[in-house]
C-alpha cells in the first residue's frame, strides 16, 4: 500500500490508519520542509515530488495535501485549468484512480488522483474521488478540503454542490450545506432531492438550536397554545451570503460569489470591501489580493467610463487609474518574478506612465516568452523611438513584423505603419516603401496609410529630379 493503513471492506465503519512511526514522521516533516522552501523559491516542479511524497506517505495530513495542491496552483499561475490539454494526459493514473475506488483502496485512490493533480489541480473529477476516498478512510479534513477545492473549481457544477451538500450535513453545517443545495436546485430546477435535502435541514437546523436551549424551543416541541408565525421576509441573495460568512468566515467561496454578486451589479465600492474582508481572514493570500486589485481596476474603468462628458475629469481618472494598474502589476511580479505574462503587463503599465527606460527592461525580458514575443518587439520600438534611439526603435519594429502573426491583423498593421512611418523620417525610402506597401495590401483604409504612401511618392519624385541629366538646349 502507499501508506501505513489497514483497508476494510466494511462499509459501515471507516478505515482506521496505524499511527505514522517517529522515524517516518521525522522523515515526511524534512521533505515537507524542503519542498517549502523550494515552493518560496518558485522551483514547483520540484516542489511537487516531495509534497506528494509527503502525501502518499501520510494521505490524513492536511498540511502536506494543502500544499501540495497550493503549489500546483502556483505553478499554473492560477489559470483554473492546469496545463494544455491537461484532460488527454495521466490517463494511465485516472484509470489506476477509478479501478482502486471501486476496490476500495483508498490511498491508491489518492496517490494516483495525486498525479492527475500535477497536469490541473483543478481537476474537478478527480478531487471528488479523492474526496470519496478520504471519507471512507476516515480523513474528515482532508474530504473537505479536497472538495473545498473541487467547489472553487466549479462553483456551479451540481454534482459537486451535491458532493459537498452530503458532507457539510454529516457535519451539521447546515447553512452551507442548504447553500450548496440551492445551487443544485438552481442548476436543475427539478431536482426533488435537493427540495426534499433544503426542507430536511431547515427543520434540522432547527431542531439542533432547540437542543442546543434556543428561546424558540417551545415552538418545536408542539405547545398547543403556540399562535402562528408571522411568515418571515425571504433574505435577498447579498443576505443570505452574508450570513453564510458569519457562520463560517475562513470560508473563502462565500466572500468569492458575495464579492462577484456586487461585480455584477456594478457596485465596486462594495465588492472591494468584500475582498478586503476576505484578504483579512485568509491572512493576506494572494489569490485574494488579486481578485481585489481586479476589483479595483474595473472601480477604475467604469469611473472613466462614466467621466466621458468631463474631459478634466477623464484625464485625471486615467492618470489615477495607470498609477494603480503599475502599483498592481509591481506587486505581481514582485510575488512572481519568473511569471514572463506579469512581466509584460508591468512593461505595459511603465509604458503608459512614460517611464519608457523601466518598460524596455521588462520588455527585453518577457521577449522570451514566444506567446508574446512579437508584442514586446513592437512595445519595445515605441519605447526606443521614444527615448530618440531611432535605428534601435526601427530594428525592433522590423523584428515585430516577422513576429506577429497574421491572424493579430491589429498589432500586425500597428507594426507596419509604425516601421514605415519611421523609416520615412530616417528618410530609408526603400524600407518605407516596402512596409508601406505591404500595410496597404492588407488595408488602405488604415490610419494615415495613405498619407505615408503620398509621402514617399514625392521623396521618390524629389530624388529623380536631383538625379536627372543637365537638359539639352
Amino acid at each position: 500500500m502507499a501508506s501505513d493503513q489497514k483497508q476494510t471492506s466494511d462499509d459501515s465503519q471507516p478505515t482506521q490508519r496505524e499511527p505514522l512511526s517517529p522515524a517516518k514522521q521525522k522523515r515526511l516533516q524534512a521533505l515537507f520542509s524542503h519542498g517549502s522552501k523550494q515552493m518560496s523559491q518558485e522551483n514547483y516542479d520540484y516542489a511537487t515530488e516531495l509534497f506528494q511524497q509527503c502525501v502518499v506517505g501520510d494521505p490524513s495530513n492536511l498540511s502536506y495535501v494543502q500544499s501540495y495542491i497550493g503549489n500546483l496552483q502556483k505553478k499554473y499561475n492560477n489559470n483554473k485549468k492546469g496545463a494544455n490539454l491537461a484532460q488527454f494526459q495521466q490517463r494511465g493514473a485516472r484509470s489506476a484512480q477509478k479501478k482502486a475506488l471501486s476496490q476500495e483502496r483508498w490511498d491508491d485512490v489518492i496517490a494516483n488522483g495525486l498525479k492527475v493533480l500535477t497536469v490541473n489541480p483543478w481537476d474537478v473529477h478527480t478531487l471528488r474521488l479523492m474526496a470519496t476516498a478520504s471519507d471512507s478512510a476516515g480523513d474528515d479534513e482532508v474530504e473537505m478540503y479536497y472538495l473545498h477545492c473541487a467547489l472553487q473549481a466549479a462553483p456551479k457544477d451540481p454534482d459537486v454542490n451535491r458532493q459537498c451538500a452530503l458532507a457539510l450535513a454529516a457535519r451539521e453545517q447546515f447553512d452551507q450545506a442548504i447553500a450548496c443545495w440551492h445551487r443544485v436546485e438552481q442548476a436543475k430546477p427539478d431536482d426533488e432531492e435537493a427540495k426534499r435535502a433544503i426542507a430536511s435541514l431547515a427543520v434540522e437546523k432547527t431542531i439542533k438550536k432547540a437542543e442546543y436551549g434556543d428561546a424558540s424551543s417551545s415552538k418545536i416541541h408542539g405547545n398547543a397554545q403556540a399562535q402562528p408565525q408571522t411568515p418571515q421576509r425571504q433574505l435577498s441573495a447579498e443576505e443570505k451570503l452574508e450570513k453564510q460568512i458569519a457562520a463560517d468566515p475562513y470560508e473563502l467561496t462565500n466572500y468569492y460569489e458575495l464579492a462577484q454578486h456586487h461585480l455584477a451589479n456594478e457596485n465596486y465600492t462594495a465588492a472591494e470591501e468584500v475582498f478586503s474582508r476576505a484578504l483579512e481572514v485568509s491572512d493576506g493570500d494572494p489569490d485574494v489580493r488579486d481578485k481585489w486589485d481586479d476589483a479595483q481596476l474595473r472601480r477604475f474603468r467604469k469611473e472613466i467610463t462614466d467621466a466621458a462628458d468631463d474631459p478634466a475629469r477623464e484625464k485625471q481618472l486615467r492618470k489615477e487609474y495607470f498609477k494603480k494598474q503599475l502599483e498592481v502589476h509591481k506587486n505581481r511580479v514582485e510575488r512572481y518574478p519568473n511569471n514572463l505574462a506579469f512581466k509584460y503587463d508591468l512593461g505595459v503599465s511603465y509604458q503608459l506612465n512614460r517611464e519608457p527606460h523601466e518598460a524596455i527592461k521588462q520588455f527585453q525580458q518577457a521577449r522570451n516568452d514566444p506567446r508574446r514575443k512579437g508584442l514586446c518587439m513592437l512595445a519595445l520600438g515605441q519605447c526606443f523611438q521614444q527615448i530618440k534611439q531611432y535605428r534601435l526603435g526601427m530594428s525592433h519594429y522590423e523584428s515585430a513584423v516577422e513576429e506577429i502573426p497574421d491572424r493579430d491583423a491589429k498589432n500586425k498593421k500597428e507594426a507596419l505603419r509604425l516601421a514605415a512611418k519611421l523609416a520615412l523620417a530616417l528618410r530609408d525610402v526603400g524600407k518605407a516603401e516596402k512596409h508601406a506597401t505591404h500595410l496597404a495590401e492588407l488595408d488602405f483604409t488604415y490610419k494615415d496609410i495613405a498619407e505615408i504612401l503620398d509621402a514617399i511618392a514625392k521623396l521618390q519624385e524629389n530624388k529623380e529630379d536631383d538625379e536627372a541629366p543637365p537638359a539639352e538646349d
